[in-house]
Protein backbone atom coordinates (compact mmCIF):
# COMPACT_ATOMS: atom_id res chain seq x y z
CA UNK A 1 0.00 0.00 0.00
CA UNK A 2 1.53 3.30 -0.95
CA UNK A 3 -0.07 5.37 2.00
CA UNK A 4 1.15 3.22 4.41
CA UNK A 5 5.24 4.97 4.61
CA UNK A 6 5.28 4.19 8.27
CA UNK A 7 3.64 0.66 9.10
CA UNK A 8 6.27 -2.74 9.23
CA UNK A 9 4.17 -6.22 9.37
CA UNK A 10 7.08 -8.18 9.76
CA UNK A 11 5.96 -10.45 12.25
CA UNK A 12 1.67 -12.04 11.52
CA UNK A 13 0.51 -10.61 14.59
CA UNK A 14 2.04 -7.46 15.12
CA UNK A 15 2.51 -4.08 13.42
CA UNK A 16 4.79 -1.19 14.00
CA UNK A 17 3.62 2.01 13.31
CA UNK A 18 6.37 5.37 12.93
CA UNK A 19 3.81 8.61 13.86
CA UNK A 20 5.20 11.17 11.85
CA UNK A 21 4.68 13.89 14.79
CA UNK A 22 6.38 11.28 16.73
CA UNK A 23 9.81 10.56 15.49
CA UNK A 24 11.84 12.46 17.88
CA UNK A 25 12.57 11.40 20.95
CA UNK A 26 13.36 12.53 24.84
CA UNK A 27 16.83 11.23 24.58
CA UNK A 28 19.77 11.13 21.75
CA UNK A 29 21.09 7.76 22.55
CA UNK A 30 24.57 7.24 21.17
CA UNK A 31 24.37 4.46 20.30
CA UNK A 32 20.55 4.46 18.77
CA UNK A 33 19.93 1.96 16.29
CA UNK A 34 16.93 4.65 14.72
CA UNK A 35 19.48 7.42 13.66
CA UNK A 36 17.83 7.72 10.63
CA UNK A 37 14.77 8.64 12.05
CA UNK A 38 16.76 12.41 13.41
CA UNK A 39 19.21 13.66 11.06
CA UNK A 40 16.14 15.39 8.79
CA UNK A 41 16.65 13.14 5.75
CA UNK A 42 13.48 12.41 4.40
CA UNK A 43 14.43 9.50 1.96
CA UNK A 44 15.74 7.82 4.74
CA UNK A 45 12.54 8.84 7.14
CA UNK A 46 10.15 6.36 8.03
CA UNK A 47 6.82 7.76 9.08
CA UNK A 48 3.20 8.23 8.59
CA UNK A 49 1.02 11.12 8.97
CA UNK A 50 -2.62 10.30 8.50
CA UNK A 51 -4.65 7.27 10.37
CA UNK A 52 -7.06 6.32 8.34
CA UNK A 53 -4.93 4.31 5.78
CA UNK A 54 -3.38 2.50 8.99
CA UNK A 55 -7.05 1.58 9.90
CA UNK A 56 -7.72 0.44 6.69
CA UNK A 57 -5.01 -1.68 6.39
CA UNK A 58 -5.87 -3.37 9.77
CA UNK A 59 -9.33 -3.51 8.93
CA UNK A 60 -8.24 -5.93 6.38
CA UNK A 61 -5.71 -8.17 8.62
CA UNK A 62 -7.36 -9.65 11.22
CA UNK A 63 -4.26 -12.23 12.30
CA UNK A 64 -3.07 -8.71 13.37
CA UNK A 65 -3.81 -8.38 17.44
CA UNK A 66 -1.39 -5.94 18.26
CA UNK A 67 0.30 -2.53 17.46
CA UNK A 68 3.51 -1.10 18.65
CA UNK A 69 3.72 2.60 18.46
CA UNK A 70 7.76 3.62 18.47
CA UNK A 71 9.79 5.77 16.97
CA UNK A 72 11.60 7.73 17.83
CA UNK A 73 9.51 8.43 20.85
CA UNK A 74 5.25 7.97 20.24
CA UNK A 75 5.36 9.90 24.06
CA UNK A 76 7.36 13.48 22.29
CA UNK A 77 3.84 14.19 20.62
CA UNK A 78 1.31 16.14 22.82
CA UNK A 79 -2.15 14.34 23.69
CA UNK A 80 -3.78 15.97 20.96
CA UNK A 81 -1.98 13.96 18.30
CA UNK A 82 -2.04 10.59 20.21
CA UNK A 83 -5.72 10.92 20.22
CA UNK A 84 -5.59 10.37 16.03
CA UNK A 85 -3.87 7.28 16.57
CA UNK A 86 -5.36 6.11 19.60
CA UNK A 87 -9.08 7.84 20.78
CA UNK A 88 -11.02 5.08 18.34
CA UNK A 89 -9.59 2.18 20.47
CA UNK A 90 -11.85 3.38 22.92
CA UNK A 91 -15.14 1.68 20.96
CA UNK A 92 -14.39 -1.70 21.86
CA UNK A 93 -16.37 -2.97 17.91
CA UNK A 94 -13.47 -0.92 16.29
CA UNK A 95 -11.08 -3.19 14.84
CA UNK A 96 -12.15 -5.65 17.98
CA UNK A 97 -9.04 -8.08 16.79
CA UNK A 98 -6.93 -5.40 17.97
CA UNK A 99 -6.21 -6.13 21.56
CA UNK A 100 -2.87 -4.86 22.51
CA UNK A 101 -1.23 -1.52 21.98
CA UNK A 102 1.93 -1.54 22.78
CA UNK A 103 3.61 2.24 23.26
CA UNK A 104 7.75 2.32 22.79
CA UNK A 105 8.95 5.62 25.11
CA UNK A 106 12.32 6.86 26.61
CA UNK A 107 10.03 9.22 28.52
CA UNK A 108 9.54 7.16 31.86
CA UNK A 109 12.90 7.91 33.16
CA UNK A 110 14.02 11.17 30.47
CA UNK A 111 10.94 13.04 31.00
CA UNK A 112 8.57 11.67 33.92
CA UNK A 113 7.28 15.28 33.81
CA UNK A 114 5.44 13.97 30.72
CA UNK A 115 3.07 12.09 33.17
CA UNK A 116 3.24 14.16 36.21
CA UNK A 117 3.15 18.09 35.57
CA UNK A 118 2.92 18.64 31.65
CA UNK A 119 -0.09 20.54 30.66
CA UNK A 120 -1.74 17.27 29.03
CA UNK A 121 -0.48 15.36 31.43
CA UNK A 122 -3.64 14.83 32.94
CA UNK A 123 -5.46 14.25 29.34
CA UNK A 124 -2.94 11.16 28.31
CA UNK A 125 -3.46 9.37 31.15
CA UNK A 126 -7.34 9.53 31.02
CA UNK A 127 -7.15 8.43 27.23
CA UNK A 128 -4.71 5.47 27.98
CA UNK A 129 -7.25 4.72 31.25
CA UNK A 130 -10.41 5.06 28.87
CA UNK A 131 -9.09 2.56 26.36
CA UNK A 132 -8.40 0.31 28.71
CA UNK A 133 -11.41 0.64 30.94
CA UNK A 134 -13.99 1.23 28.08
CA UNK A 135 -12.37 -0.38 25.12
CA UNK A 136 -10.66 -3.50 27.00
CA UNK A 137 -7.54 -3.01 25.04
CA UNK A 138 -4.48 -3.65 27.21
CA UNK A 139 -2.05 -1.01 26.86
CA UNK A 140 1.47 -1.64 27.66
CA UNK A 141 4.08 0.88 28.03
CA UNK A 142 7.49 -0.46 26.76
CA UNK A 143 10.16 1.59 28.62
CA UNK A 144 13.55 1.72 27.97
CA UNK A 145 15.16 1.13 30.60
CA UNK A 146 18.90 0.34 30.82
CA UNK A 147 20.47 1.19 34.12
CA UNK A 148 19.06 0.79 37.46
CA UNK A 149 19.79 4.22 37.87
CA UNK A 150 17.02 5.22 35.58
CA UNK A 151 14.58 4.02 38.59
CA UNK A 152 15.88 6.07 41.22
CA UNK A 153 14.80 9.27 41.22
CA UNK A 154 11.14 10.46 43.31
CA UNK A 155 9.98 11.97 39.71
CA UNK A 156 10.34 8.89 37.96
CA UNK A 157 8.81 6.63 40.74
CA UNK A 158 5.65 8.97 40.71
CA UNK A 159 4.96 8.55 36.97
CA UNK A 160 5.26 5.15 37.60
CA UNK A 161 2.41 5.08 39.97
CA UNK A 162 0.59 7.23 37.94
CA UNK A 163 0.92 4.87 34.86
CA UNK A 164 -0.16 2.35 37.11
CA UNK A 165 -2.65 3.79 38.97
CA UNK A 166 -4.36 5.94 36.88
CA UNK A 167 -4.00 4.83 33.75
CA UNK A 168 -4.30 1.37 34.09
CA UNK A 169 -1.61 0.35 32.47
CA UNK A 170 1.26 -2.51 32.45
CA UNK A 171 5.21 -1.28 31.93
CA UNK A 172 7.09 -3.46 30.56
CA UNK A 173 11.13 -3.10 30.25
CA UNK A 174 13.55 -3.62 27.97
CA UNK A 175 16.97 -2.64 27.11
CA UNK A 176 20.11 -3.47 24.96
CA UNK A 177 23.37 -4.68 26.32
CA UNK A 178 26.09 -1.36 25.96
CA UNK A 179 29.79 -2.15 26.03
CA UNK A 180 30.84 0.44 28.65
CA UNK A 181 27.34 1.14 30.06
CA UNK A 182 25.65 -2.12 31.28
CA UNK A 183 27.97 -4.99 30.38
CA UNK A 184 28.02 -6.19 33.93
CA UNK A 185 25.10 -8.91 35.57
CA UNK A 186 25.32 -7.25 38.66
CA UNK A 187 23.96 -4.15 36.81
CA UNK A 188 20.71 -6.43 34.65
CA UNK A 189 20.34 -8.30 38.25
CA UNK A 190 19.73 -5.08 40.37
CA UNK A 191 17.62 -3.57 37.31
CA UNK A 192 15.10 -6.37 36.68
CA UNK A 193 15.12 -6.69 41.12
CA UNK A 194 14.07 -3.01 40.92
CA UNK A 195 11.85 -3.32 38.43
CA UNK A 196 9.53 -6.11 39.89
CA UNK A 197 9.82 -4.12 43.09
CA UNK A 198 8.08 -1.16 41.21
CA UNK A 199 5.35 -3.51 39.35
CA UNK A 200 7.57 -3.12 35.76
CA UNK A 201 7.73 -6.64 34.13
CA UNK A 202 10.88 -7.39 32.70
CA UNK A 203 10.98 -8.04 28.78
CA UNK A 204 14.04 -8.09 26.77
CA UNK A 205 17.74 -7.82 27.15
CA UNK A 206 18.96 -7.02 23.67
CA UNK A 207 21.77 -6.77 21.80
CA UNK A 208 23.39 -3.96 19.79
CA UNK A 209 22.10 -3.99 16.09
CA UNK A 210 24.29 -3.70 13.19
CA UNK A 211 23.78 0.19 12.43
CA UNK A 212 24.98 3.32 14.49
CA UNK A 213 28.26 2.67 16.36
CA UNK A 214 27.65 -1.38 16.83
CA UNK A 215 31.19 -1.43 16.48
CA UNK A 216 32.06 0.22 19.85
CA UNK A 217 29.34 -0.74 22.01
CA UNK A 218 28.40 -4.19 20.72
CA UNK A 219 29.21 -6.83 23.36
CA UNK A 220 30.06 -10.51 21.64
CA UNK A 221 27.36 -12.95 21.82
CA UNK A 222 29.38 -15.11 24.14
CA UNK A 223 29.80 -13.02 26.83
CA UNK A 224 26.39 -11.50 26.67
CA UNK A 225 25.25 -14.92 27.21
CA UNK A 226 27.08 -15.07 30.28
CA UNK A 227 26.15 -12.21 31.86
CA UNK A 228 22.72 -13.00 31.26
CA UNK A 229 22.83 -16.07 32.76
CA UNK A 230 24.97 -14.70 35.54
CA UNK A 231 22.25 -12.06 36.31
CA UNK A 232 19.60 -14.54 35.87
CA UNK A 233 20.61 -16.93 38.68
CA UNK A 234 20.86 -14.48 40.94
CA UNK A 235 17.15 -13.30 40.74
CA UNK A 236 14.23 -14.55 41.74
CA UNK A 237 11.62 -16.35 39.54
CA UNK A 238 9.30 -13.38 39.15
CA UNK A 239 12.26 -11.19 37.77
CA UNK A 240 12.75 -14.22 35.23
CA UNK A 241 9.69 -12.72 32.72
CA UNK A 242 12.82 -11.62 30.68
CA UNK A 243 13.85 -12.88 27.58
CA UNK A 244 17.67 -12.75 25.79
CA UNK A 245 20.35 -11.95 25.08
CA UNK A 246 17.95 -11.55 22.05
CA UNK A 247 18.74 -10.09 18.32
CA UNK A 248 16.39 -8.59 16.63
CA UNK A 249 17.51 -9.68 12.99
CA UNK A 250 16.54 -9.39 9.39
CA UNK A 251 15.23 -12.99 10.10
CA UNK A 252 13.56 -12.55 13.14
CA UNK A 253 14.43 -12.11 16.97
CA UNK A 254 17.08 -14.60 17.95
CA UNK A 255 17.58 -15.51 21.41
CA UNK A 256 20.81 -17.25 22.64
CA UNK A 257 19.40 -20.35 24.85
CA UNK A 258 22.91 -21.51 25.73
CA UNK A 259 26.43 -23.10 24.87
CA UNK A 260 27.10 -26.75 24.37
CA UNK A 261 29.01 -29.46 22.54
CA UNK A 262 27.04 -31.19 19.65
CA UNK A 263 28.73 -34.11 17.89
CA UNK A 264 31.62 -33.07 19.63
CA UNK A 265 31.84 -29.37 18.65
CA UNK A 266 31.25 -26.69 20.54
CA UNK A 267 28.55 -24.72 19.58
CA UNK A 268 25.61 -22.09 20.44
CA UNK A 269 21.55 -22.90 21.31
CA UNK A 270 19.51 -20.54 19.54
CA UNK A 271 15.69 -20.48 19.07
CA UNK A 272 13.75 -17.81 17.57
CA UNK A 273 11.31 -16.24 19.56
CA UNK A 274 9.76 -14.40 16.80
CA UNK A 275 10.30 -14.96 12.90
CA UNK A 276 9.06 -13.74 9.42
CA UNK A 277 8.50 -17.63 8.78
CA UNK A 278 6.01 -18.51 12.00
CA UNK A 279 6.60 -22.20 11.49
CA UNK A 280 10.51 -20.84 13.20
CA UNK A 281 8.76 -19.36 16.07
CA UNK A 282 9.71 -21.47 19.01
CA UNK A 283 12.46 -23.66 17.44
CA UNK A 284 16.09 -24.56 18.57
CA UNK A 285 18.88 -24.42 16.72
CA UNK A 286 22.68 -24.31 16.24
CA UNK A 287 25.53 -22.31 14.85
CA UNK A 288 29.34 -22.43 15.62
CA UNK A 289 30.46 -21.43 18.46
CA UNK A 290 32.46 -17.89 17.90
CA UNK A 291 33.55 -15.91 20.68
CA UNK A 292 34.03 -12.76 18.79
CA UNK A 293 30.79 -12.96 16.68
CA UNK A 294 28.56 -10.36 17.38
CA UNK A 295 25.45 -10.78 15.41
CA UNK A 296 23.83 -13.74 13.42
CA UNK A 297 25.38 -13.04 9.94
CA UNK A 298 29.00 -14.04 11.47
CA UNK A 299 27.57 -17.23 12.94
CA UNK A 300 28.75 -20.40 10.61
CA UNK A 301 26.95 -23.81 10.47
CA UNK A 302 27.81 -27.11 12.22
CA UNK A 303 29.15 -29.52 10.19
CA UNK A 304 26.43 -31.12 8.16
CA UNK A 305 23.75 -28.62 9.13
CA UNK A 306 22.33 -25.14 7.23
CA UNK A 307 21.32 -22.52 9.33
CA UNK A 308 17.81 -21.06 9.42
CA UNK A 309 18.31 -18.28 6.79
CA UNK A 310 20.02 -17.68 3.64
CA UNK A 311 22.54 -15.19 2.23
CA UNK A 312 19.95 -12.06 2.44
CA UNK A 313 19.03 -13.24 6.08
CA UNK A 314 15.80 -14.23 4.94
CA UNK A 315 14.51 -17.65 6.97
CA UNK A 316 14.64 -20.66 4.75
CA UNK A 317 11.83 -23.47 4.66
CA UNK A 318 11.82 -25.16 7.29
CA UNK A 319 11.93 -28.27 5.10
CA UNK A 320 15.21 -27.14 3.96
CA UNK A 321 17.20 -27.06 6.98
Amino acid sequence: DDKLTGVQHKYASTILFFPAAGQTCHAYCTYCFRWAQFIGDSDLKFAQSDAESVFAYLENHPEVTDILFTGGDPMIMKTRFLRRYLEPFKDPKFLPHIQNLRIGTRSLTFWPQRFLTDDDAEEVLELMNEIRQVGQRHVAIMAHLGHARELQTAKVRQAIRRLQNEAKVVIRSQAPLMRGINDDAKIWAEKWRMEVNLGIVPYYMFLARDTGAQSFFSVPLAEAHDIFADAIRSTSGLCRTVRGPSMSCTPGKVEILGLEEVNGEKAFVLRFVQCRDESWIGRIFFAKYDCHATWFDELQPLAGLSLPWDSHGLPRPLEQC
